[in-house]
């Protein structure tokens, strides 16, 4: 006769055991992982009071950030604490043959030991960050954040990202409408679609195949020196202004150079992000489309592009977000970005916290951006999941 009672089956009771083991060895771990963000809180509170009055700058008012980061760091002990006791409450549970609240107790004293290790791990992390700035007698902190530097060179590193800003937003519109005409060519139908798609698939394949920076030293420095900007664009600026000035035109600055080559690159990237878009549309769309009379283009036009846009504006902002930090590339061929300006401030004050201005005016660009990508997600999976 088989036992049916779960209480005293072994089975419940063998896995119960090794669960409590597991929650019992992770409290320990937490606690004494608690222990060592304190002692490692204490350690950074001596290196911050060394550097401080290494900097002529120490006072007594910094005793009470010292001492509130020790204090930030025992609060490890609460959950840590906590967890313990959870796993003794569910080893009594356990001896007492209630399974169930000792499993209850058990998953809790996991979480709250979990829950220790990841403020403990930030809490380091954190700490370990100050710690880097002040090393040296804080003359890390002094090479990458020299304030006064900041102060003063900050107005001419924002004057120079003005470049950046534009070069981006000129390339991300034209990489928009490039990146469609080559997904569309590579999708046309038939036969007669074979070359025109054999060539925006080699197209795609050379630039996503080619990194951003030789693009750009191509282009800013071959087309130039080809010459075919002064044997193309005087003829045809001859027939709106007077041909003697036409010349002047073929004088491209450097700035539409790098616009042209970042739109050659990112528009295969783009391209193929439109590709997975349309080809995602079922087919049953564009069969419908075409019965009703519409050509491919006017299919594409009014009932697939629509549809498609909507599911890759993720990946598609992604991509323009690689298209702005690309933009410190552009330095490369001579112009003077917010990357450029700060490498020469630094050759001239030996110190790279120019460039540190840089780097923060990159991420104040790019952290909204990327935020938004990650609501557009949330949102595409509430939609997903409600079956819209």
């Amino acid at each position: 006769m088989t036992n049916s009672n779960p209480e005293v089956s072994p089975v419940p009771r063998a896995a119960a055991t090794r669960t409590r083991q597991t929650a019992d060895g992770l409290s320990l771990a937490s606690a004494l992982f608690a222990a060592l963000c304190v002692l490692a809180a204490f350690g950074a509170t001596v290196l911050v009071r060394s550097a401080l009055v290494h900097l002529n700058a120490y006072s007594g008012v910094w005793e009470i950030p010292l001492i509130a980061t020790i204090a930030v760091a025992a609060i490890l002990f609460w959950p840590a604490l906590r967890s313990m006791n959870l796993s003794r409450k569910a080893r009594r549970f356990r001896d007492a043959g209630d399974l169930v609240h000792a499993r209850i107790d058990t998953a809790a004293a996991r979480e709250s030991a979990v829950l220790a290790f990841g403020w403990g791990v930030f809490f380091l992390i954190a700490i370990g960050t100050v710690c880097f700035v002040l090393l040296n007698n804080a003359e890390v902190g002094k090479t990458f954040f020299f304030l006064p530097l900041m102060l003063q060179k900050w107005p001419l590193v924002v004057k120079a990202f003005w470049n950046n800003v534009f070069i981006f937003i000129v390339a991300e519109i034209l990489v928009l409408i490039w990146g469609l005409i080559v997904a569309i060519l590579r999708l046309l139908p038939g036969p007669a679609g074979l070359p025109i798609r054999a060539l925006a698939i080699i197209y795609c394949d050379v630039f996503r195949g080619l990194p951003a920076i030789v693009t750009l030293y191509l282009v800013g420095f071959g087309l130039p020196l080809s010459g075919l900007p002064q044997m193309i664009i005087p003829p045809i600026a001859g027939l709106f202004v007077d041909p003697a000035a036409a010349a002047e035109y073929a004088k491209i600055p450097l700035t539409w150079y790098c616009i042209l080559a970042l739109t050659l690159t990112y528009g295969a990237y783009v391209g193929e992000v439109y590709r997975s878009g349309i080809e995602s549309i079922h087919w049953s769309q564009v069969a419908a489309a075409r019965s009703l009379g519409l050509s491919y283009l006017q299919t594409m036009r009014y009932v697939i592009v629509p549809q498609a846009v909507r599911r890759i504006g993720a990946p598609l902002l992604n991509d323009f977000i690689g298209l702005q930090k690309d933009t410190a590339l552009v330095q490369v061929i001579g112009v003077v970005d917010a990357f450029n300006q700060s490498r020469i401030i630094a050759s001239n004050a030996f110190n790279l916290s120019a460039v540190t201005i840089v780097a923060i005016l990159f991420v104040l660009v790019t952290i909204p951006q990327a935020r938004f990508v990650d609501k557009l997600i949330e949102r595409d999976n509430r939609r997903i999941r409600a079956g819209g």
